[in-house]
């Protein structure tokens, strides 16, 4: 087992968030436990502790990190003049991002704070830095809505988007009769562009 002296905390920090990010991957969000994280890196349970506040800190932690990869994926589309084509492109990457990082993205709607823990600020800047994303896209489409209605409208779409995301991932779209989750992704993008610019 290595000795505290060997790793500096911040060290320690980011050993304990890669471990999680893999047990995570491999087993599911099911499949984290503190002692499993501790025997992967060679360190107490205490460590850990040392450098999170609980369980809920490391896991708002790896729930930070996978939105700013999530962010970076949105970040890659290609920039045109055209907002309709740029959101469907970002909905494209979402629902790859979903699939390609399927665990760690379920990960961000399956565990939520109990209790008196509320969101962190950080957390919640990031879930709105990825909206705002989106909403500027919908700004492009049209001038003649306010900022709320513009936010509300980026993100009923997501909603959409992310539910289409669900079904497909617990194998309910079969039952539905959809085939293509893409075709499906883009129909639901495609008419509430077509609704919006009216």
């Amino acid at each position: 087992m290595a000795r505290r002296s060997e790793h500096s905390q911040e060290e320690i920090k980011k050993m304990v968030l890669n471990a999680a990010e893999t047990i995570i991957i491999d087993e599911g969000f099911s499949g984290l436990k503190v002692r499993k994280i501790a025997i992967e890196i060679g360190y107490t349970v205490g460590s850990i502790y040392m450098v999170f506040d609980n369980m809920a800190d490391l896991i708002m932690q790896i729930k930070g990190r996978t939105l700013d990869n999530l962010t970076e994926q949105l970040n890659q589309i290609s920039i045109n003049d055209d907002p309709a084509k740029m959101i469907e492109q970002l909905a494209s990457i979402y629902l790859t991002f979903a699939n390609q990082h399927f665990n760690l993205w379920r990960m961000l709607f399956d565990f939520s704070l109990i209790g008196d823990d509320t969101v962190p600020d950080w957390y919640q800047d990031k879930v709105d830095h990825i909206f705002g994303i989106v909403e500027l896209q919908f700004k492009q489409l049209s001038a003649s809505y306010t900022d709320e209605q513009t936010k509300q409208a980026s993100r009923a779409l997501w909603s959409g988007v992310h539910g289409i995301c669900i079904l497909s991932s617990s194998g309910k779209m079969d039952l539905l009769g959809i085939k293509s989750i893409e075709e499906t992704v883009m129909l639901l993008v495609k008419n509430f562009i077509k609704g919006w610019k009216l």
